[in-house]
């Protein structure tokens, strides 16, 4: 629905994109925010593991939690995030989030500048079944953004 040059979307509602295991639904891009910020509304079901921990190098995200709960890795720090909680989460700094509980959880991904949602959907374009690491790798480089995989597994 539009609203005087802006619009609006009810929950879960937006452009679908199936990238990393996750909802995630695009809530608005660069093209409507003149390239200040992008928005996403991600649902992790229950007892889901999100990304592996990794770095951007180019843009800073900020969640805010919607419903449930979620375990995120910051910098070394372990946080858990639940309705109406907000965690900044700067570029250049090794990041990972989880659902390890039996609820759904929901939460307002807001990135700025934008540029995600570029990557996300280089992710959902690659072919069904097990992914290479090494195609994965070469998207996020060209995206900014860095793998942290432990020493043993990269």
């Amino acid at each position: 629905m539009t609203l005087g040059g802006g619009y609006m979307l009810p929950s879960r509602e937006g452009t679908q994109i199936a990238a990393i295991g996750l909802g995630i639904t695009m809530k608005t891009n660069g093209k409507s925010t003149h390239d200040a910020y992008s928005l996403f509304e991600y649902a992790i079901p229950p007892r889901t593991d999100g990304p592996p921990a990794h770095i951007h190098t180019r843009e800073d995200e900020s969640f805010v939690c919607l419903a449930g709960k979620l375990d995120v890795q910051l910098g070394g720090e372990d946080f858990t995030i639940g309705m109406g909680d907000y965690l900044y989460l700067p570029r250049d700094v090794v990041h990972t989030f989880r659902n390890t509980y039996d609820e759904e959880a929901r939460v307002i991904s807001v990135v700025s500048p934008v540029g995600l949602e570029g990557y996300y959907q280089a992710l959902a374009e690659l072919p069904p079944g097990p992914k290479d690491i090494t195609k994965i790798k070469t998207i996020m480089a060209d995206f900014g953004i860095r793998l942290q995989l432990p020493p043993q597994v990269s």
